[in-house]
């Protein structure tokens, strides 16, 4: 590709192709045929696991060789093998970390024109523009790690868009935005493809708001593809099988679980599991990022945690969760739920010293981690930083197996976790050759079979079709209304997905988004 101006779009087909993992038995997809012409806009479509990440990082010429994978048949780019033509294609994957290589904002975004050899001057106009265009409001010297997923997932949007390629490639781009972020993220990708005519393929769940940038819908299953042409017409005529299969449709609506009885405000205040008075929350010393604030996870309950990206939102539920402690106020378990949990050696040490006021056994940041495994779980909002095991079933036992649980029992939380989130064909399977949904479904399994009686979900619901989003959505109410003798639990759900908030009559927590700070890069 040279490295100014606008490269010709990129053509990309497939010819019966399919791909197996090394380590699965069952291919991620196969016998897989059609044509996308240079400059089409083109929505790929799909259930979760019906291979449309391993589609999408074939074209990008990423998934390896044999040692990684078994292939059958041909995908190229313009006429050539898709792993001889990197640099045609530009790709942003489902989980933004996993593209997040340097430590300063526009040195990562600068990261890819650097590797095709753009010159100097030209590399930090295109920075600047491709950060802008994507909404990503921060300064240039703002380190990589203090970005939220949200930003984070612009970052990575922004590296592509500076590199101009022939084709842009996007796995959920709009996953862990915000409603306004979603507009602004799909606006960016289309004036840069207006300004540089390459080809687009993006993979949304939700997708409405990538109606109006497509020509071109793909339906992709486990036989190959299973609809394609313009958009209306494959929506229209096919809409039901469509959504039946797991498919996100227009109008046509997944079944919400029956909304919980009313709670008396009185009785429900009384039944706080845990809350934060006066909380300020931040993930590095001297540097808050919301506060102060009262909030309370209620037992019987939805706690929904909104706001925009950046707001603070994962922070605060890490500080709810025990994992990160407080900047300042203070966070208090309930008794029943405080009661028999053991200080670090840590905070023992601090309390010790009266060095910290909140060095006591109600505050769940001082906690042992087998305290806090049965009392407050947490799914975080990237996946992969919490797969610990080899294959699915061994991730579910970790739990249980920390707290000394007999094997039999063991055996028991796992099998009907498997069931119930539709992993039991993937028991044996390694996680990371998950798709992005089931391995969200997983970290929510891996967290209840320890069986918690608080659960903080960050994006629970993201990546998930359609079918799959009423599951997680019905466990969820579960938890809420009580499904074991612990009775009704509480849960705090981080989310930008309006829609699993209306289904749980959950109760909105809103933060604010801080004012950005001051452009300081040199």
């Amino acid at each position: 590709m040279a490295a100014t101006g606008s490269p010709r779009p990129a053509t990309i087909e497939a010819r019966g192709w399919g791909w197996r993992y090394a380590t699965r038995r069952a291919w991620a997809l196969r016998d897989t045929s059609f044509r996308i012409e240079a400059g089409e806009r083109v929505l790929l479509l799909g259930a979760s696991g019906s291979g449309k990440s391993t589609l999408l990082q074939g074209m990008a010429g990423v998934l390896g060789g044999a040692d990684e994978g078994e292939q059958h048949g041909q995908l190229l780019v313009d006429g050539d093998a898709a792993t001889a033509t990197r640099g045609r294609t530009g790709l942003v994957l489902q989980d933004p970390d996993s593209q997040t290589i340097l430590a300063r904002v526009g040195d990562d975004i600068a990261f890819g024109c650097e590797n095709l050899g753009v010159p100097r001057p030209e590399i930090w106009a295109r920075v600047r523009e491709a950060r802008d265009a994507v909404g990503l409001d921060v300064p240039l010297d703002r380190s990589t790690s203090a970005l939220s997923g949200g930003q984070k997932q612009r970052l990575a949007l922004a590296g592509v868009v500076a590199m101009r390629p022939g084709a842009v490639l996007l796995d959920e781009p709009t996953a862990n935005l915000d409603p306004a972020g979603v507009v602004d993220v799909r606006d960016a990708v289309a004036r840069a493809l207006d300004a540089t005519g390459a080809t687009l393929v993006v993979i949304e769940h939700r997708i409405e708001a990538w109606l109006p940038l497509v020509t071109r819908v793909i339906v992709v299953g486990a036989g190959g593809v299973v609809a394609d042409g313009d958009p209306r017409t494959v929506l229209e005529q096919r809409g039901p099988e469509l959504a039946a299969a797991g498919v996100w449709v227009p109008g046509i609506r997944p079944p919400f679980p029956p909304l919980p009885p009313a709670v008396g405000d009185t009785a429900t205040r009384r039944d706080a599991l845990v809350s934060g008075e006066r909380l300020v929350v931040g993930r590095v010393a001297g540097a808050p990022v919301a506060g102060p604030l009262d909030v309370e996870v209620r037992r019987g309950e939805v706690l929904g945690i909104v706001g925009a990206n950046g707001a603070g939102k994962s922070t605060l539920g890490l500080t709810l969760a025990g994992l990160i402690p407080a900047l300042g106020g203070a966070v208090r378990a309930a008794p029943a739920l405080a009661e028999g949990a053991a200080l670090t050696p840590r905070a023992r040490r601090r309390a010790r010293r009266g060095a910290n006021a909140a060095a006591s056994p109600d505050d769940p940041a001082t906690w042992t981690s087998t305290a806090l495994l049965t009392r407050i779980g947490t799914v975080l909002q990237e996946p992969e930083h919490q797969i610990l095991r080899p294959t699915v079933r061994e991730e579910l036992e970790v739990g249980p197996r920390a707290l000394g649980l007999a094997e039999a029992e063991i055996a028991s939380r796992v099998d009907e976790l498997l069931e119930r989130l539709r992993l039991a064909a993937l028991a044996p399977a390694n996680p990371y050759t998950l798709s992005g949904g089931e391995k969200r479904r997983l970290t929510v399994a891996a967290t209840l079979a320890a069986r918690p009686r608080v659960v903080v979900l960050d994006e629970p619901t993201y990546g998930q079709d359609a079918r799959t989003w009423s599951e997680l959505v019905a466990i969820i109410a579960a938890l809420r209304d009580g499904i074991d003798d612990r009775g009704p639990l509480g849960v705090a759900a981080i989310t930008h997905d309006g829609a699993v908030l209306e289904a749980l009559a959950a109760r909105r927590f809103e933060l604010r988004t801080p004012a950005p700070p001051t452009e300081t890069w040199k």
